[in-house]
């Protein structure tokens, strides 16, 4: 990875930032994005990578993020569009605050992240767009997260029809429970969040929720020359829980 340069949206926490650690000790020039100044800068300096501020829900830094990135780089050979967020209501109580806020940032900021972040890539480059089981899977109080990762997968399958002409790679990760702070968000204890990931694991046929290191890895291969025919797939990976149907 000696020269790459790889741009990871959301990548100052979670999947992103372990997605940051494994291209950076390969080698790789990194730079992340992240809404949160503090948290982007915080991370930026423990990595030894570039990190700019920018919420992949808002258009406008959309745009921003491509004209930031002229002082850094004219290319980039991994995009990852790993940011986004979940949030779960059941239908009856679903609001047009909490569609927007989904949608904002987990399709249509993906969408223009890439349109504007297409000028730096080139012949050999990849994309990939982090997305979720959810996406196929139907779990209660799922239903604005799980159509935004349908409409990211569409998304990935359409950019890497359009885009395959260019010599550029697009696929989607799929991922089911992934040990990350996210739980810690929503204001659990450490032994809640450990209790939530046992229950979880025991539903899945590995009975083990997965790593973000591992996602990383899976990131990593699918920038690599070694997935240089793979192009439009999504890579699930989530111990198996897609087989129970997230019951």
């Amino acid at each position: 990875m000696e020269n790459k340069v790889i741009l990871i949206t959301g990548g100052n926490s979670g999947i992103g930032y372990a997605t940051a650690e494994e291209f950076i000790a390969q080698g790789a020039k990194v730079i992340i994005t992240g809404r949160n100044k503090q948290k982007v800068e915080e991370a930026a300096n423990n990595l030894g990578a570039i990190g700019i501020v920018a919420d992949q829900g808002i258009y406008s830094d959309a745009k921003r993020l491509a004209e930031e990135l002229k002082k850094y780089t004219n290319k980039i050979d991994f995009l990852f569009i790993n940011a986004g967020i979940a949030q779960m209501l059941p239908i009856e109580q679903i609001t047009e605050e909490h569609y927007d806020s989904i949608m904002n940032i987990n399709h249509k900021g993906a969408l223009f992240t890439l349109q504007q972040l297409l000028p730096f890539l080139e012949k050999g480059s990849s994309v990939v767009f982090l997305s979720s089981i959810h996406a196929t899977a139907a779990a209660s109080g799922a239903a604005v997260y799980s159509s935004s990762k349908a409409a990211l997968n569409a998304l990935a399958r359409v950019a890497a029809t359009e885009l395959g002409n260019k010599g550029i790679r697009v696929n989607s990760i799929s991922c089911g429970a992934i040990k990350t702070p996210i739980f810690g968000k929503f204001g659990l204890t450490e032994e809640q969040i450990e209790k939530t990931y046992e229950d979880i694991a025991l539903k899945l046929p590995l009975q083990r929720v997965g790593q973000a290191i591992e996602v990383a890895k899976l990131a990593v291969f699918l920038s690599s020359d070694a997935a240089a025919n793979i192009t439009g797939s999504d890579y699930v990976i989530d111990g198996g829980g897609i087989l129970n149907a997230l019951k």
